[in-house]
């Protein structure tokens, strides 16, 4: 089986995380940094996607707490299809409302000093680990 690529698409940053070949763990990739005004890193993520032998993606989208739809949805789903069209791979969504929460609880609960539990990528990670291991926990039922 090819592995799969979790996204939590961010404004500062971009969370990465790779399924193992049978599509049943996750682990977080090194964090993507976006610079304000440029386009999104596609380019490094299909390259990311090629290196690792991706065959899904699925991201994270930020609905409201009601659960609709905003202006930061479209632009998430922009870039996934973006980001399909550049691969060739399918993009998944996933719903994400408080996954950064219990990521940046998971990252504390760690034991970290706090510098080191503090940075900010290392809760986007953990995010997109999230994202991902809750899409193959739904997949494997499925």
């Amino acid at each position: 089986m090819a592995r799969i690529l979790g996204i939590d698409f961010g404004t500062r940053r971009i969370g990465l995380a790779v399924s193992d070949p049978t599509g049943t763990i996750s682990a977080p990739l090194p964090t993507l940094t976006r610079r304000a005004g440029k386009r999104p890193p596609t380019a490094a993520i299909a390259t990311l996607v090629q290196e690792q032998g991706v065959s899904h993606i699925v991201i994270g989208l930020p609905l409201s707490l009601e659960g609709t739809e905003t202006e930061w949805t479209a632009e998430v789903r922009t870039f996934g299809s973006k980001l399909a069209e550049r691969t060739g791979v399918p993009v998944s969504y996933l719903d994400e409302r408080l996954t950064s929460v219990v990521a940046e609880k998971t990252v504390r609960s760690l034991g970290l000093k706090r510098g080191e539990r503090e940075r900010k990528d290392r809760v986007d990670a953990a995010a997109a680990r999230l994202i991902l291991q809750t899409f193959l926990d739904r997949s494997e039922r499925a």
